[in-house]
């Protein structure tokens, strides 16, 4: 046994001056408390000590129990207490390989472990206590009545109290506490159903109702299972000096942590369990710098009873990661609430810097019956959920909350800076049942969805309803969104439920591009009926009549690229919802689409209210479809400039339903042309193919030219009547500037300020009513010398004289005379 002890603190690497002091793997007293240590090969039992009150108090130089071995605080002489507090002295580490207990007491009694060179429970330490238990790393522990009942200082007898513990005073380094064991038996038939709880082999377990606790520096978990059934495990690694109080609860203590706390590292490996199920399930908390699940580690809480179960809360200061799967791939590494009964599922919180998720892990609430789910709720200044198990390439990494009967499903929010969802991993609230999927609400700095899994699942953020439950609303928060690779964010109905509403709103930006094997990068709400192989997965019917919800998009500027979608859509015989995008300019380029379509419902309506600009190019489109007997959708589009361009088209067409209407506002359209049907340019269109054609109002609110247009006179008036008479003035010249008039100096400089001239005299008094005409006065007689004579038709001789080459007309008046 020596060996074996010396040998197990190697390996862990725990104060290595110390080995020989701990493998002696005996339980002795320190004779400051009167406790007495009876042996018996590897069992000792452990009577009296100081009681006060109903504290009891122990004090040993070395407390390990060796394979196989008991340490039995035998409570025949003590009765009535309810609290044991032993504490370690002697500068050994306490490896813990057997069975603790107590005896003969007639009230539940908690016990503490005090060792602040630290504990190591191998995978055959087992408890059998009627209270709570607390295993710490402590220097002391503290009183209400201020009394310490320290491990560091005991060369003095120590003064007890008989007032309840309030905190564990931690020292500048807090030793390790290592828990060993072979592994958590776990099964699972599928991720949507329950956790099978096969006994485990080793564990450390406490009664129902009570409160399992370790409390030390770097909390290590290897194949460990830690089992309070409706009860309370807390595990707390600090990193330095501070008090860490004992809150009194109903199952036993809860810890709270001082402001400014410094923490040390929390690992769970090797399928090691943290488990709280029951009848009224349990709680959780974990409080670390990082902590980090592998290997198919996890928190199970499973409510069998009739209240909602405990919370689940991890609190990191550094990072959280949740990485993998047990190695054949059945149980991942999870934090997994479940409700079997009518009491609520567990809720899930999780509070750390950085939050890792990837390799087929998950975080997930599920309702079986009548209860609603827990919600999970994560604060995490970055987050990553990313790919799939590499044993098994269907087990998608998630976040999810899930209902299979008539209870909800919980609500997921997330707050944060930036989260990534990739390979194939989902954010998601789904109901396979009558119950309704839970909310999705996040909101953060930058938001990423791109990607997919081998088999063809894409990444995603989303509400599904897979029978004939409704789904509910989806929200995104965001600066800035990309929707890469077959990325999708939505609401899908995959059966009778109807779709629930989705609703982005992006600050900055959102750029939805490029594609998957199966589908497009897409914001949508879709009723969609998926590949054979995948409805074989899920157990998806082939008829689908369920409605798909609303789109709502708000953002300065939105890009959709090399095939990216937004859409509203039913693939069965349910009507596609409406979709309405809020922009200042909304750009579609190499087959990006608008879309809102059905197969035989009718399309949904596409509002477009852009500020600036709407360009569409390379083949893209925007189109309120249906198929069958449906009608198409109208399209509404108030933006300043269209622009379309290389065979793009806005279509609102039927095959035998009534073509869809398409109302556009615009102060200038370009490239777009309406047609009866789609041709090889930029079409707008509504038509339908066996009904009737929908309508096309394009309404031009620039200014219109011919709208200032009077018609002229059509007799021409007499200039000269128009003139004063102080116009003939002959006597003098003048020149006036008088400026451009508001035109601008050339076509690229702005209109200048110069004033326009105008003739400010008032010349009504020479305008007559009357039609005028001129009237030019006769030449005055002027007497010439005849120079020639001739015969006149009356055969009379006649004195001519020749035209003075002299004479002039007299100039105009400016008086008008009105005719005769």
């Amino acid at each position: 046994m020596r060996a074996i002890a010396c040998v197990s603190t190697l390996i862990m690497g725990l104060l290595p001056g110390a080995i020989c002091k701990s493998a002696i793997a005996q339980v002795q007293s320190d004779a400051t408390t009167n406790t007495i240590v009876t042996p018996s090969g590897n069992h000792f039992t452990i009577t009296d000590g100081t009681a006060k009150g109903n504290n009891l108090f122990h004090s040993f130089s070395n407390f390990s129990v060796p394979t196989d071995g008991s340490a039995t605080f035998d409570l025949v002489n003590t009765p009535n207490i309810t609290n044991i507090f032993s504490r370690v002295t002697g500068g050994s580490i306490s490896t813990i390989d057997g069975l603790i207990q107590t005896l003969n007491n007639h009230h539940p009694v908690s016990l503490f472990l005090i060792n602040p060179n630290g504990i190591v429970f191998g995978q055959n330490a087992s408890l059998n206590i009627s209270g709570s238990f607390v295993g710490t790393t402590a220097n002391s522990i503290k009183f209400a009545d201020g009394v310490e009942f320290s491990a560091i200082n005991s060369a003095a007898k120590p003064l007890l109290t008989m007032t309840v513990p309030i905190g564990l005073q931690m020292g500048q380094n807090p030793a390790s506490i290592q828990v060993q064991g072979t592994g958590h038996n776990l099964d699972t038939l599928s991720s949507f159903s329950p956790v099978i709880r096969n006994p485990s082999s080793t564990k450390l377990q406490v009664q129902s109702g009570k409160t399992l606790a370790l409390v030390g520096g770097n909390i290590s978990l290897d194949g460990a299972t830690l089992s309070a059934q409706t009860s309370q495990i807390e595990l707390g690694s600090l990193g330095g000096a501070g008090l860490v109080s004992l809150v009194p609860i109903t199952q036993g203590y809860k810890l709270e942590y001082e402001q400014g706390q410094s923490f040390a590292d929390i690992k769970l490996a090797q399928k090691s369990l943290l488990d709280v199920s029951g009848f009224n399930s349990g709680s959780v908390q974990l409080q670390g710098r990082n902590i980090g699940f592998t290997d198919g580690s996890l928190i199970l809480s499973q409510n069998y009873g009739v209240l909602p179960g405990g919370n689940i809360n991890l609190q990191a200061s550094a990072a959280i990661a949740i990485i993998g799967t047990t190695p054949d791939a059945k149980v991942r590494s999870w934090i997994r609430g479940e409700a079997l009964g009518t009491g609520d599922s567990a809720n899930i919180s999780i509070i750390t810097p950085r939050l890792t998720i990837k390799e087929g892990s998950g975080i997930a609430t599920v309702t079986f019956g009548t209860a609603k789910g827990g919600n999970i709720q994560i604060q995490a200044a970055d987050i990553e959920v990313s790919g799939f198990s590499p044993l098994n390439p269907t087990g998608a990494t998630a976040i999810s909350t899930s209902a299979h009967a008539t209870g909800a499903a919980g609500d997921i929010m997330v707050n944060g800076n930036n989260l990534l969802v990739s390979g194939g991993a989902t954010l998601l609230s789904a109901t396979f049942g009558s119950g309704s999927t839970g909310q999705v609400m996040i909101r953060n700095q930058n938001t990423t969805v791109m990607g997919e899994n081998p088999f063809g699942l894409s990444s995603n953020i989303g509400i599904t309803t897979f029978s004939d439950g409704n789904a509910r609303d989806l929200r995104l928060d965001t600066g800035k969104l990309q929707i890469l690779n077959g990325g999708i964010i939505g609401s899908s109905a995959l059966f009778v439920g109807n779709g629930g509403n989705v609703q982005i709103n992006a600050s900055d930006a959102i750029a939805i591009s490029g594609r998957g094997s199966s589908n497009n990068s897409n914001i949508g709400s879709s009723v969609v009926r998926f590949s054979p192989q995948i409805r074989e997965i899920f157990g998806l019917p082939d008829i689908l009549t369920a409605n798909a919800g609303n789109v709502t998009i708000t953002t300065p500027k939105l890009t959709l690229t090399d095939g990216g979608t937004v859409t509203v859509t039913s693939q069965g015989t349910g009507n596609a919802g409406n979709l309405q995008i809020i922009s200042d300019q909304i750009q579609l380029k190499n087959q990006a689409l608008i879309q809102a379509q059905t197969e035989s419902g009718n399309g949904g309506d596409i509002s477009l209210q852009v500020r600036d600009l709407l360009l569409i190019r390379d083949r893209s489109q925007i189109t309120s479809t249906a198929q069958g007997n449906g009608n198409g959708g109208n399209i509404t589009i108030n933006s300043p400039i269209i622009f379309g361009w290389k065979n793009s088209d806005i279509i609102a067409n039927a095959v035998q339903g009534q073509g869809g209407n398409i109302n556009i506002n615009t102060q200038g359209i370009f490239g777009l042309e309406y047609r009866s049907q789609l041709t090889p340019e930029n079409d707008i269109s509504a038509s339908s193919q066996f009904g009737v054609n929908g309508t096309v109002n394009v309404h031009n609110i620039g200014v219109d030219p011919n709208s200032a247009l009077v018609e002229l006179p059509a007799n021409v008036t007499d200039p000269s009547q128009q003139i004063a008479a102080g116009c003939a003035d002959t006597s003098g010249s003048s020149f006036v500037a008088i400026g451009r008039g508001g035109v601008p100096q050339n076509p690229t400089q702005e209109v200048r300020s110069d004033r326009t001239w105008s003739d400010m005299r008032d010349i009504s008094a020479y305008r007559k009513t009357a039609e005028v005409m001129t009237q030019t006065p006769p030449f005055p007689a002027v007497l010439i010398q005849a120079n020639s004579w001739h015969r006149n038709t009356q055969g009379k001789i006649e004195l001519v004289a020749a035209k003075s080459s002299t004479q002039m007309q007299q100039p105009l008046t400016c008086a008008a005379i009105p005719k005769s």
